[in-house]
């Protein structure tokens, strides 16, 4: 039904962002929500999932990274929690990398993924994603531009959206005593190195 939304950004959360269109808030997930300001204008290229009791619009910056969710809702056992969790990692070519030489040890690392599930992803997408319009780094990479509070309250966002990603309370609190030892950083910077530390 929707392909993108053009509108203002109104409400930052750690699970979700809310775009307001013609005076309409559409609340959409995203795989990383702190990658968003408040009052920034975006173009967002979103996906319609609806459910037996819900409807939900899943956001993305860019065309590569939706087909990449849809690709990921493909394979069995994979829900858009799970995709989003994944493709919350800015690394994507890693992720591509990883499909492509079936490095199972990689995948399991996601939230929500086993080992009967990253064999599933690679053997339902080996060969299948490289041929992607758009799939080069630059169009993954992530601006870092939020204004850095004085407080630590970035940190305790970001630990939010792990928590709200799926990962468990003992791999976030391990992550965030990595993180207090890192230069002050706005919520985005914190929640890439976050994950960085939990895929590797």
């Amino acid at each position: 039904m929707y392909d993108y939304l053009k509108g203002i950004i109104t409400i930052v959360t750690p699970t979700h962002v809310v775009i307001e269109v013609n005076d309409i808030g559409y609340k959409i997930f995203t795989a990383n929500p702190f990658e968003f300001n408040e009052q920034e204008k975006v173009t967002l290229y979103v996906e319609q999932i609806v459910r037996e009791n819900e409807i939900s619009l899943y956001g993305f910056t860019n065309i590569t990274a939706k087909m990449l969710f849809n690709k990921l809702l493909n394979v069995s056992g994979i829900g858009p929690k799970s995709a989003l969790a994944i493709l919350a990692n800015t690394d994507h070519t890693a992720l591509i990398t990883a499909i492509e030489s079936e490095n199972i040890e990689y995948l399991v690392k996601f939230p929500g993924i086993g080992k009967k599930t990253a064999k599933q992803i690679a053997l339902d997408l080996k060969g299948k994603l490289t041929e992607m319009p758009g799939i080069s780094p630059d169009l993954f990479s992530t601006s870092i531009n939020a204004p850095v509070n004085s407080e630590n309250v970035q940190l305790q966002d970001a630990l939010a959206a792990l928590s709200a990603l799926g990962y468990g309370k003992v791999d976030i609190k391990r992550v965030e005593k990595q993180l207090i030892k890192e230069p002050k950083a706005d919520t985005q910077a914190y929640l890439s190195l976050g994950l960085k530390l939990l895929i590797g």
